[in-house]
């Protein structure tokens, strides 16, 4: 296939479409394993959800995309791509987690029952200003201690831009660079130095010759564009209440209210009262 053919792993339908397919299950527990510290028995049972549908149809909605499953031992997990990085984005991350964490108490539930809630969040810009390192991983930790409060939330963040030129002989680092690519030739280095990897390529090979996917990918590709065009005109004609504006023709457009807050900076009371 053409290297101008492949479709990017970091877009984040691509992404969805690659790495919550159950047919890649082995490629999905790879990078886990390449992230997390978790017991290799967790993974022998992997439940994938996927609450945000991709819409079949021009005319639908096209939901939020994101990466969400379930261990053997029932923990959460959530991946999510952002190509921009907002400066609500950190807050987002915790908010959504906590709900993560808060939906899993029903009436009479113990408190017992909350099972442990990893995200993994990959980023196309730097997320973490003040370190070189791409990846990094978040808990409740008394650094002065040395002690941690709990292991029931856990953030793991993996910025692409910060990736060496060198490999650095880790499996994460190579996962890494296969989301990164965008040439055939960087996915033919990476198939000859892991054979994991190199069967992942020869999947989005595959994906990358599928139809659906390639429209959804562009539709995807032109919703992001029309919201950048959005925006410079906003900056353009600098008027006022600028982001209900933009707000309103997104909404027009279906785009998810988390999407509009990221957007925006609008609060999700301020977008619901826009839909009224």
């Amino acid at each position: 296939m053409d290297k101008q053919n492949i479709l990017p792993v970091k877009s984040d339908v691509i992404f969805r479409l690659f790495f919550a397919d159950e047919r890649n299950v082995e490629f999905l527990v790879s990078f886990l394993k390449s992230a997390l510290d978790l017991p290799d028995d967790d993974y022998n049972e992997i439940e994938i959800a996927d609450p945000h549908l991709l819409r079949e149809y021009p005319a639908d909605k096209l939901g939020i995309i994101d990466v969400k499953l379930k261990t053997k031992s029932r923990k959460i997990i959530h991946i999510e791509i952002q190509l921009a990085v907002t400066p609500e984005l950190k807050n987002r991350i915790v908010f959504y987690d906590a709900k993560l964490i808060t939906e899993q108490i029903g009436n009479g539930d113990d408190y017992a029952a909350v099972k442990r809630v990893i995200s993994i969040v990959v980023t196309d810009e730097e997320l973490i200003a003040a370190s070189p390192r791409y990846h990094h991983r978040f808990t409740l930790y008394d650094r002065d201690a040395g002690v941690a409060f709990t292991d029931l939330f856990e953030v793991h963040t993996l910025e692409l831009p910060k990736l060496p030129h060198d490999a650095d002989g880790t499996l994460l680092y190579d996962w890494a660079r296969f989301i990164a690519a965008e040439t055939e030739e960087e996915l033919s280095m990476l198939s000859e130095r892991n054979q994991t990897i190199g069967r992942a390529v020869v999947k989005l090979r595959e994906l990358s010759a599928d139809e659906r996917a390639r429209d959804l990918y562009e539709r995807r590709e032109k919703a992001r564009r029309d919201n950048a065009m959005f925006m410079r005109d906003a900056e353009r004609r600098g008027v006022e209440r600028t982001q209900f504006e933009i707000a309103r023709k997104l909404i027009n457009r279906g785009r998810p209210i988390d999407e509009i807050i990221e957007d925006t900076g609008l609060t999700r009371e301020e977008i619901e009262g826009l839909h009224q």
